[in-house]
Parts: C-alpha cells; sequence; structure tokens
C-alpha cells in the first residue's frame, strides 16, 4: 500500500479494504462455524481488531500491496462432525472477500464502462493506479477485497488455504504435519510471505502472485 502513496486517495481506499476484509473475513468464519455446529456457544464475536489482525500480515499488506489477518489453527476448528464443515469454515472467509470485491468491480464497470479492467493488473492498483476521484476509490476498494481473499486461498500457513487443504485429506500424513511445524509452529510461513512482500522493491513477488491469481477476475468485467 506504500507504493499508493503518491495517489492519496487510491492509498486511503486500499487501507479501508484492507480492514473491511478483515472485518468480513472474521465475521464470515464466525458465522459458518455457527451455521455448520462448530461454534463454542459464546455469541457471535464481532470484528476485534486486538484479535483479528496479524501484525506480519499489516507488514505485508503495507509493503507488498496486501495481507491477511490472524491465522485460524486447525485446532480451532475441530473435524469430528465431518471434514466439509471445516473446510467450509476456512473457506468462508476468503470467499466473502473475493464476492464482496467482485461486487464493487462489476458495479465500477456498470457506472463507470472505462479500458481500466481491460488494461489494469490487480497489482498495478495496489499501487494506486492515476484515474478520476471516483473511479479510483471503487476500483481500489473492489480490488483489495479481491486480493485479500484470494491471497488467504493458498494453502500455507499462516492463511487459510491450509486449513482447506487440511481438512481436504481424510488423514493429513507426516509431510503436513512437517509443514505445521515449520511454516506454523516455527512461522516460517509468514517469513516467506515477508520476503515474497518485500523483494524484489520495484515489483514484489507478493503483487505478482496477486497478479496472477486475480487478473481473470478483473477481467470477466472489462
Amino acid at each position: 500500500m506504500l507504493f499508493a502513496l503518491g495517489e492519496p486517495v487510491a492509498f486511503v481506499a486500499l487501507v479501508f479494504s484492507f480492514l473491511l476484509g478483515l472485518a468480513l473475513r472474521a465475521v464470515a468464519m464466525r458465522f459458518t462455524a455457527r451455521v455448520v455446529g462448530l461454534g463454542d456457544g459464546r455469541p457471535l464475536v464481532r470484528f476485534s481488531p486486538r484479535h483479528d489482525i496479524d501484525p506480519f500480515g499489516a507488514v505485508a499488506a503495507a509493503i507488498g500491496g496486501m495481507g491477511w489477518g490472524r491465522q485460524l489453527t486447525v485446532d480451532e476448528v475441530p473435524r469430528w462432525r465431518g471434514r466439509g464443515r471445516a473446510a467450509a469454515v476456512f473457506a468462508a472467509g476468503p470467499v466473502a472477500c473475493i464476492l464482496a470485491g467482485e461486487l464493487i468491480i462489476a458495479g465500477f464497470a456498470l457506472v463507470h464502462p472505462t479500458l481500466a479492467l481491460a488494461v489494469l493488473n490487480p497489482g498495478e492498483i495496489l499501487r494506486g493506479s492515476p484515474m478520476p476521484i471516483a473511479e479510483q476509490v471503487t476500483l481500489s476498494l473492489g480490488t483489495g477485497l479481491l486480493a485479500f481473499g484470494l491471497l488467504a486461498l493458498i494453502p500455507i500457513p499462516p492463511l487459510d488455504g491450509f486449513g482447506i487443504l487440511w481438512n481436504a485429506l481424510r488423514k493429513p500424513g507426516p509431510s503436513m504435519a512437517w509443514m505445521r511445524l515449520w511454516f506454523e509452529d516455527k512461522n516460517i510461513g509468514a517469513l516467506i510471505l515477508l520476503v515474497c512482500a518485500f523483494f524484489p522493491t520495484l515489483y514484489p513477488i507478493l503483487m505478482r502472485i496477486i497478479d496472477f491469481l486475480g487478473i481473470l477476475f478483473l477481467r470477466i468485467w472489462a
């Protein structure tokens, strides 16, 4: 997001999109856990910055364009009622953000029929692409939510995609246990993501990953 400081309006919209992504993810996952019967019985907890913001994810968002929320470990979502229900909890947050982002981008395409969606990549928008203010706010907000959800689906800790992968397996084997040990317990996953957010400095690897994952989601509205 710091790359967008040259476009203050886009920068503010991207910061808001990250915070909104965190909130949508938290509420969607907790709501889904309650619906599928995996809640803990306590009242539904709403978004809490203290509990839902991951410091490493916030740094990655600032430097690499987008970050992630506090990790929900596979130990926090029991499989005793079925692997599908547990996987649904992990998928709910990213999917909610992707759908919200696509809805905003679709509205942008209807109200502002420009060529922006046909020529811009998600990473370019996350860096603050110059355009009229109303278009800049709408597209930055939608792309930010889209990028947040797509990044979360990558199947390595601390991202939610790992929880989906874990529950897709009938019996996670030693390789998955090894991945949990190093990527989750020893924070190697967060370290790798931070390296991807920092290097190379002109266009970080994390931005390229978001481009690869998100380009089709923009082009379908062009």
